[in-house]
C-alpha cells in the first residue's frame, strides 16, 4: 500500500473501514447516529428539547433557605463591617467635594507628571476640566471617592491572597480555582448577597470592587515573587536576611513591575465595577447619572456622562501604567532641601494651598458658576435624531438583514425562521429534503477539497446548529458533543469537568437560559473572530494599519462595559442586535491583538525557508505564519468568549433574555439563590470554553513542535 493517501492523522484512506477511519473519526460516527436518533424522536419526545421542570433539583430554594439563615444570625456584623467602612469613604468624599477644582487638578497633574511627564499630565488636566465645564465635577468626585477607597481595599486582599499563594502550594491550589470563578462569574453576580448584607448605599460598590478588583493582583503577586532571579534570592540571603527580611526587603522590591502591573489592571476593574453598583442606587455618582439617562432614552445626557467615565478611565490607566513603567528606573537619592528632596509631594502641597486662597478670593474657583457650564445635550440629541430620520432606512435594513439572516437562525433554528416574507420560503417536508442535501454536498466537498475530517466536522456541527438553532436543538445531543469535543481536545479530565458542568446547568432549570445566552455569545464570537482576526492580519502585514488600529484597541479596552451600550441604543434602539454589536465593541480587541502578535511573532527562520522555496507572500501568510500563529489566535479566541460572557449581563439592560437578563432579575429582586444558579452557570459557560480553547492551543503547540 505505498501509493495510499493518507489524512492529516496518518490513517490510510485504502483497505478495511476499521484500518482506513480514526478512532476519534469512529466516535463521531457513533455521534451522528445518536445525534440522528434524538432530532427524529424530539417532536414526540418533548423533554429531548425542553428538560422537564419535575426532573429539576430545587437548588434555588435550598440556597435561599441558607441564606435566609445565614442574614438572621450574621447581617448585623456585616451591617457594622458597612459601617466602619462607610465612614472613611465619607471623609474622602467630603474631603473631594471640599477641594476647590483647581487644586483637585493641580494634584492629578502632579501625579500624572510624575507618572509620565507633561503630555500626561496635559491629557488629565484636559479631561479634568471637561468635568468642570459640563457640570458633572460633582459625579465625578464622587465616583473618585469610591475607586479611591475600593482599591486600597483590594490591594490588601489581593497582596495577603497573593502572599499565602506564594508562601504555601497548599493554599495556591485553593486560591488559583478561586480566582477563575471570581474572574468568570459576572459581575451583577458579585452584587446580590453584598445587597443583602450590606444594605442599599455606596460601601455595596465598594465592597464588590475590592472583591471584583482584586484577582489581578494576587495572580501578578504570585507570578511576580516567583520569577525573582535566583541570584538576587542568593545575594539577600548570603547578606543575612532571614526569611521576613528576604520577602519584604528583597523579593517583593525585585517583583514591583509585575506587581504594579497588577494594580493597573485593578484600578481598571475597580472603576469598572463601581460604575455597575450604581445600579442598586443610593449614590449619586456619574454612573447612576449614564444609567438614569439611559433609562429615560436620553441619548445626548447619556453620552457627555459616558464620556466623563471613559476620561476617568483613560487617566486611571495610563496613570497606573506609567508608574509601572516607571518601576525599573534607578533614581539617586536627593538631598538637600525639602523641595529637592520631594519636589512631587511639594509640587501637590503647593497646587492646594494656591487652589484654596484662589477659591477664597474668586468664588468661581470654589464652585464653578453654572452660567459658566456648557451642557451640548439638546444639540447632541438633535444631531442624533437627525442621523436617525435620515438614515433609518439603512440602519433598519443592517439590523433586519443580520436579525433574519444569521441571529435568529441561530437562536430558534432555520426551520421556524424560515418565513416566505423573510427568506422567500417556507420550509416543509421538500425544504428540508433540500437542506440536508445541501449538507452532504457541503461534506463531500470539505472531504474531496481537503481530506479533513476535523472540518467535516466543524460543518456539519454547525449546520446543524443553524438549522435547528441553539433553543431548538436537544440538550444530549449538545451536552454529548460538548464533551466529546473537550475529551478529545483535553483528555477525559476536561471532558469530565465539561460534562459535569452542563448537568448542573440542566438540573438545576437554567439550561433554556443558557441556550439563549450562548446564541448570543457563540454569534459575537463568531463576528469578532472572522472581522477581528482578518484586522490582525492586515495590522500584521501593513506598519501603518497597526499604528491606526493600536489607539483604537487602548482605547476600547479602558472604556467600562456600560459605555458601549450608548451608541448602539442611539442608533439601533433596544434588542438583539444592539446587545450583539455592544458586544462585538468590547470583545473584539483579543482577536485583533493576539492575531497581530502570533504573525508578528512566527519563527523568521521559517518565514525565509519558505521564500526560498519559492512560496508567494500570500502562500508564505496561509500556508506558513497562519499555521504556525494559531496558538497564540486561539488565545486570543479565549479571550473573545471571556469577554463576550462579561459583557452579556451589561447587555441585558438593552432587553435581551437568557442568563444575563436573569442575573440582573436576580439583583433587581434580592434573590439570592436565583443569583447563584445564574452567575455560576455563566462561570461554568466561561470555565468550559477556556479550559477547551486551552487544551486545543496547548495541543496545536504540540503538533507544530512549539512546546515539550
Amino acid at each position: 500500500m505505498t501509493d495510499a493517501v493518507r489524512d492529516r492523522a496518518g490513517s490510510p484512506l485504502g483497505g478495511p473501514v476499521a484500518e482506513r477511519l480514526p478512532p476519534r473519526l469512529l466516535c463521531w460516527f457513533a455521534f451522528a447516529v445518536f445525534a440522528v436518533l434524538c432530532l427524529a424522536l424530539r417532536g414526540d419526545e418533548k423533554w429531548l428539547v425542553g428538560y422537564p421542570r419535575g426532573w429539576e433539583i430545587p437548588l434555588i430554594d435550598w440556597l435561599e433557605a441558607a441564606m435566609d439563615w445565614f442574614t438572621a444570625h450574621f447581617k448585623p456584623v456585616f451591617r457594622f463591617i458597612s459601617d466602619v467602612l462607610e465612614w472613611p469613604m465619607k471623609g474622602l468624599l467630603g474631603v473631594l467635594h471640599w477641594l476647590p477644582w483647581p487644586a483637585t487638578i493641580g494634584i492629578v497633574a502632579v501625579v500624572a507628571y510624575a507618572a509620565k511627564g507633561w503630555r500626561l499630565a496635559g491629557f488629565c488636566t484636559a479631561a479634568l476640566l471637561y468635568m468642570v465645564i459640563v457640570g458633572y465635577w460633582e459625579e465625578s468626585m464622587s465616583t473618585l471617592a469610591l475607586v479611591g477607597m475600593s482599591v486600597p481595599l483590594s490591594l490588601l486582599i489581593g497582596m495577603t491572597l497573593g502572599l499565602l499563594g506564594f508562601q504555601s502550594r497548599w493554599a495556591r491550589r485553593v486560591i488559583e480555582p478561586m480566582l477563575d470563578v471570581m474572574q468568570t462569574v459576572p459581575t451583577f453576580a458579585y452584587l446580590v448577597p453584598i445587597l443583602i448584607l450590606f444594605g442599599i448605599g455606596p460601601v455595596v460598590g465598594m465592597v464588590a470592587s475590592a472583591i471584583y478588583a482584586s484577582p489581578p493582583v494576587v495572580r501578578n503577586v504570585m507570578l511576580g515573587l516567583g520569577r525573582v532571579p535566583d541570584n538576587v534570592i542568593e545575594s539577600g540571603q548570603m547578606s543575612g536576611c532571614n526569611g521576613f527580611q528576604l520577602l519584604f526587603l528583597v523579593r517583593i522590591p525585585a517583583a514591583t513591575h509585575t506587581i504594579m502591573i497588577g494594580v493597573n489592571q485593578t484600578i481598571m476593574a475597580a472603576l469598572s465595577m463601581v460604575i455597575i453598583a450604581a445600579i442598586i442606587g443610593g449614590f449619586a455618582d456619574i454612573g447612576w447619572e449614564v444609567l438614569s439617562t439611559m433609562r429615560k432614552a436620553q441619548t445626548g445626557q447619556s453620552l457627555l456622562a459616558g464620556l466623563v467615565i471613559v476620561l476617568l478611565a483613560m487617566m486611571m490607566d495610563r496613570i497606573s501604567r506609567g508608574f509601572a513603567e516607571r518601576t525599573g528606573e534607578i533614581h539617586l537619592a536627593r538631598t538637600g532641601h525639602v523641595l529637592n528632596r520631594h519636589p512631587y509631594l511639594s509640587a501637590m502641597v503647593a497646587a492646594t494651598g494656591i487652589g484654596i486662597v484662589l477659591a477664597a478670593v474668586f468664588p468661581a474657583f470654589e464652585r464653578y458658576p453654572e452660567a459658566w457650564v456648557y451642557y451640548p445635550a439638546e444639540d447632541l440629541n438633535e444631531a442624533v435624531g437627525w442621523f436617525t430620520r435620515n438614515f433609518f432606512e439603512t440602519t433598519d435594513a443592517i439590523k433586519t438583514y443580520t436579525l433574519y439572516f444569521f441571529m435568529l437562525p441561530m437562536k430558534a433554528g432555520l426551520e421556524r425562521i424560515a418565513r416566505p416574507t423573510s427568506w422567500g420560503f417556507e420550509f416543509k417536508e421538500a425544504a428540508d429534503a433540500i437542506y440536508y442535501w445541501a449538507l452532504a454536498i457541503g461534506v463531500g466537498g470539505l472531504v474531496a477539497l481537503f481530506a479533513n475530517w476535523r472540518g467535516v466536522v466543524t460543518y456539519g456541527l454547525l449546520a446543524v446548529l443553524f438549522f435547528y438553532g441553539a433553543s431548538g436543538t436537544p440538550w444530549p445531543v449538545f451536552i454529548a458533543a460538548v464533551t466529546l469535543i473537550a475529551f478529545q481536545v483535553g483528555g477525559w479530565k476536561v471532558a469530565l469537568f465539561a460534562f459535569l458542568g452542563m448537568a448542573f446547568i440542566l438540573t438545576t432549570g437554567a439550561w433554556s437560559r443558557a441556550m439563549l445566552s450562548f446564541y448570543l455569545t457563540a454569534t459575537s464570537v463568531i463576528v469578532c473572530f472572522v472581522v477581528g482576526g482578518s484586522i490582525g492580519v492586515w495590522a500584521a502585514q501593513n506598519d501603518r494599519v497597526s499604528a491606526i488600529v493600536r489607539p483604537i484597541n487602548d482605547t476600547l479596552q479602558t472604556m467600562p462595559l456600560f459605555v458601549f451600550l450608548i451608541p448602539v441604543i442611539m442608533v439601533f434602539l433596544v434588542g438583539d442586535f444592539s446587545a450583539l454589536l455592544a458586544i462585538i465593541m468590547y470583545s473584539i480587541v483579543p482577536a485583533i491583538r493576539y492575531t497581530e502578535h502570533g504573525l508578528r511573532h512566527v519563527d523568521p527562520v521559517a518565514v525565509e525557508a519558505a521564500r526560498m522555496m519559492g512560496c508567494t507572500e500570500r502562500q508564505v501568510l496561509w500556508r506558513v505564519k497562519l499555521p504556525l500563529a494559531i496558538p497564540e489566535i486561539m488565545l486570543g479566541l479565549n479571550q473573545v468568549v471571556m469577554f463576550a460572557l462579561a459583557m452579556l449581563v451589561i447587555a441585558a439592560l438593552v432587553g435581551t433574555k437568557g442568563l444575563g437578563q436573569w442575573v440582573y432579575d436576580a439583583l433587581t429582586n434580592a434573590r439570592f439563590g436565583q443569583g447563584v444558579i445564574a452567575g455560576g452557570s455563566m462561570a461554568l459557560i466561561a470555565m468550559i470554553a477556556d479550559r477547551i480553547i486551552q487544551a486545543w492551543a496547548s495541543q496545536k503547540k504540540r503538533d507544530l513542535g512549539l512546546a515539550a
